[in-house]
């Protein structure tokens, strides 16, 4: 007879199941799960790229499941995990300018719906002065509640929230960026604290009458709520993998874990500013306007100070950017100094103050629009710092928002140029930088989906800014219109050169032209719009960072 042992480790049990299987559990926790007021080393790292896991996974939910080119080819989209509070405990490596900023629009959900909110519960907003960032950008916010005790009224343990920039919302012209809105409903459905999911039902009427009934309304209310439900089943997908995550290493843990992720980035940024000097920069725009910031670090107590008192005041354009986007240049700029691999999470900026003064355009009021303030003037806001800091030369400070459209399709793309020049260093041609990490639709996709023919998208050799370090290099893009369209542009380093750093020389200005059909190569402004008739092209050129150091 043919015998086998089976050694039981201390703190498991053994059951034998009526069909002679053994099952094991764990009756004791793992002496490195017991807490304490330290966290274990090992189990920090496990939970970093725990959490990052979670938010990783709900942006390939999202991905998948939604329909926009935009999200799903272009990756314009977001996710992340918060605390209880609605603090950012880990994201995927998404979007800069929205997962900075998102915090903000999930503590004003956590707010707005306090006392109210039950399991199968979802919101969403977009409200610039709430917590957004611009109109385009839709926030969906799960909150993740206590189950385990099955009571009537369970606590509120976490949040998932997911962001996407969706190819239209409404507004003057398809695609809602346009360079002629100076009021915020021109810049399609204003969306506050609206529930989306009741008790696990997703409100479809409810959402296509608020997509409908708007001053602007959408153009595509069919294509938002395809991509709403995306979004809810990428937050679903978060909820599924935290409570999972508590299933196996108990909630005290958990929650122990949220804390310690965001105390070690706190320490981890409280190294860097122990080493950072004083810095001040100012930055000019295309439009007349300026970002100026001062940094004042107290290298003994660690912290730092980030004024942007001296900024220009808000504007009648649409360059204002609200306060979580400035917020979160300075999370991304901070994190990105860091030398460490920790999670991008509110622990970065616990040791920095942050001012903003009111009345200026990084502080916009209702109504002041905003469309290009998250796409633009972020990148600004970014350069000015990296300046301050001495860091990195500039990037080309634009995202070159291209779009066009009529009432059937509407399509939107930043255009990538040159990664910036620092110190040891040179640039790369053609990528997206800083705020902006999406991709450019596949020529493929574009064409499949679209009335469009991309006719040339090159490389522009020898055109990033010179110095000891040089700025990568800026593209071409020329596409041809199957279908009469209307076309706009929100771009930024048409007329103003993108500064040197360090004695490096300026780059070089972008440009933009619509080929008529006679061949006329008509210029057009940074911030325009027009109509393409059949035949016709835009034809874009990136601006280029600046480059680093004296040449020798």
């Amino acid at each position: 007879v043919y015998k086998r042992q089976v050694v039981i480790e201390p703190g498991w049990r053994l059951d034998v199941t009526a069909d002679d299987n053994l099952v094991m559990r764990r009756i004791e926790p793992r002496q490195r799960e017991i807490l304490g007021k330290e966290a274990d080393p090992v189990l920090l790292e496990v939970f970093n790229n725990l959490f990052m896991s979670i938010a990783e996974q709900m942006g390939e939910a999202l991905r998948n499941t939604a329909q926009s080119v935009n999200i799903k080819e272009r990756l314009d989209f977001s996710c992340a995990v918060f605390d209880a509070e609605g603090q950012l405990v880990a994201n995927a490596p998404h979007m800069p300018v929205h997962l900075g900023s998102m915090d903000k629009s999930v503590e004003t959900i956590a707010r707005l719906r306090a006392g109210t909110m039950k399991p199968g519960d979802t919101f969403m907003l977009n409200a610039p002065y709430n917590g957004g960032t611009h109109l385009p950008d839709i926030t969906v916010i799960t909150p993740v509640f206590d189950t385990s005790a099955g009571n009537a009224d369970p606590d509120i343990l976490f949040y998932v929230a997911s962001r996407g920039h969706h190819e239209d919302i409404g507004g003057l012209t398809p695609g809602s960026a346009s360079p002629r809105a100076t009021h915020i409903e021109e810049e399609g459905v204003y969306i506050d604290n609206f529930k989306l999911v009741d008790d696990g039902v997703f409100l479809e009427t409810e959402t296509h009458k608020l997509l409908t009934e708007a001053p602007w309304p959408a153009r595509a209310p069919g294509k938002n709520i395809a991509d709403l439900k995306a979004h809810v089943a990428a937050n679903a997908k978060g909820v599924t993998e935290l409570e999972k995550m508590v299933g196996h290493f108990g909630l005290d843990v958990v929650k122990a874990y949220m804390d310690h992720v965001q105390d070690n980035a706190e320490e981890s940024v409280r190294r860097l500013l122990s080493k950072l000097p004083d810095g001040a920069f100012r930055v000019e725009m295309d439009q007349g306007s300026h970002v100026e910031v001062k940094i004042t670090v107290d290298q003994t107590a660690r912290t730092a100070k980030v004024d942007f008192t001296g900024t220009s005041p808000i504007q009648p354009n649409n360059y204002n950017a609200p306060r979580p986007v400035t917020r979160a240049a300075v999370l991304y700029v901070f994190r990105v100094m860091v030398d460490e691999p920790i999670p991008m999470n509110a622990g970065c900026l616990k040791p920095i103050e942050i001012v903003v003064p009111d009345g200026s355009m990084l502080s916009p009021e209702y109504p002041a629009a905003v469309i290009a303030g998250n796409v633009e003037t972020s990148q600004i806001v970014t350069n000015c710092l990296f300046g301050a800091l001495k860091a990195m030369g500039p990037s080309q400070g634009t995202m070159n928002n291209l779009l066009f459209g009529d009432d059937t399709y509407q399509y939107y793309e930043t255009i990538c140029s040159g990664s910036p020049a620092g110190p040891g260093f040179n640039g790369t041609a053609a990528v997206h930088v800083h705020m902006t990490n999406t991709r450019l639709t596949d020529p493929e996709i574009l064409e499949l989906r679209y009335p469009v023919v991309l006719e040339e998208f090159s490389i522009r050799r020898g055109s990033g800014g010179k110095g000891k370090w040089t700025a990568g290099d800026g593209i071409y893009r020329r596409i041809r219109f199957l279908r009469e369209m209307t076309l706009t542009l929100l771009t930024s380093y048409r007329d103003v050169q993108p500064y040197g750093l360090d004695g490096g020389e300026p780059g070089e200005c972008g440009t933009n032209w619509a080929r008529r059909l006679d061949g006329e190569m008509e210029r057009l402004q940074g911030c325009d719009e027009t109509v393409l008739k059949v035949g016709e092209a835009v034809v874009l050129t990136t601006p280029t960072g600046g480059g680093f150091g004296h040449v020798t």
